[in-house]
């Protein structure tokens, strides 16, 4: 279930849970604070720390751009 968030992917930015993009889906544990992407087949492709706003981000000490869901995962050097 995508619980409304924030979590960094493996190039550094600040994405929603909502709207992962990749053809990703999100499940967030808020107690935890953890974040699951997966593919639609249930793959896990990435872990992250789940943060409630961008300002819980700014706080944490990281600096990273929101970016929307249509902004690739990696890139064609990384085989994307």
């Amino acid at each position: 279930m995508a619980v409304e968030g924030f979590f960094i992917d493996w190039d550094g930015n600040a994405r929603s849970t909502s709207d992962p993009g990749g053809g990703y889906l999100c499940e967030a544990d808020t107690v935890a604070r953890y974040v699951a992407i997966m593919t639609k087949s249930g793959a896990l492709m990435h872990e992250g720390t789940y943060y409630k706003t961008l300002a819980d981000i700014e706080k944490a000490g990281i600096k990273a751009s929101l970016v929307p869901g249509s902004h690739p995962w990696g890139s064609k050097a990384e085989g994307f």
